[in-house]
């Protein structure tokens, strides 16, 4: 059974407000390869420091840089 998925929108909230990804990496001391996993949404747990260091760096909150994508199909009851 398929559920959705989450989806991070750092790379939209970067490119809106001209951030670069080296920049953002070294303010918040984040591995680039670390980020990168996120930034490409190729994640299977999100660390919630991670979340904390990237909403009060972009000023923005949970909601604005996490989306639930539901699933092509809905499942069945």
């Amino acid at each position: 059974m398929e559920y959705g998925e989450i989806r991070l929108r750092i790379a939209d909230i970067l490119t809106e407000r001209g951030i670069s990804k080296n920049r953002i990496c070294k303010d918040l001391d984040i591995p680039r390869p670390n980020f990168n996993r996120y930034y490409r949404n190729e994640f299977q747990r999100i660390d919630s420091l991670f979340l904390c260091k990237l909403c009060s760096y972009l000023h923005v909150g949970v909601g604005d840089l996490v989306e639930y994508v539901p699933p092509a199909s809905e499942p069945r009851s």
